[in-house]
């Protein structure tokens, strides 16, 4: 019974590992990591310091989604409008 809960406990911890691990290879593939990190600034601000910025504005997924979308404020990425909108709710859950 115990190898079971350690069992399932790991299993959990891998899959909800699986989509952060996606969306960094995203933002890697997009073109994101060439001027942001996760938690360091590098030519623009820390994925953590945005998500920062933004946390309770209601409007900060739409905003931000435009902002890269467009190319309001920021260059516009190549991402599919999709893949921005997933990006920015990883960029948020920082």
């Amino acid at each position: 019974m115990n190898r079971l809960l350690v069992a399932l406990a790991t299993a959990s911890i891998f899959a909800s590992a699986t989509p952060a691990i996606a969306q960094e290879a995203l933002a890697k593939s997009d073109g994101c990591l060439n001027c942001h990190a996760v938690d360091t600034k590098k030519m623009g601000p820390s994925f953590k310091d945005i998500a920062a910025k933004y946390k309770g504005k209601a409007d900060a997924e739409a905003v931000l989604v435009e902002k890269i979308a467009d190319g309001k404020g920021h260059p516009k990425t190549k991402a599919s409008a999709d893949d921005a909108k997933s990006l920015v709710k990883w960029i948020l859950s920082q």
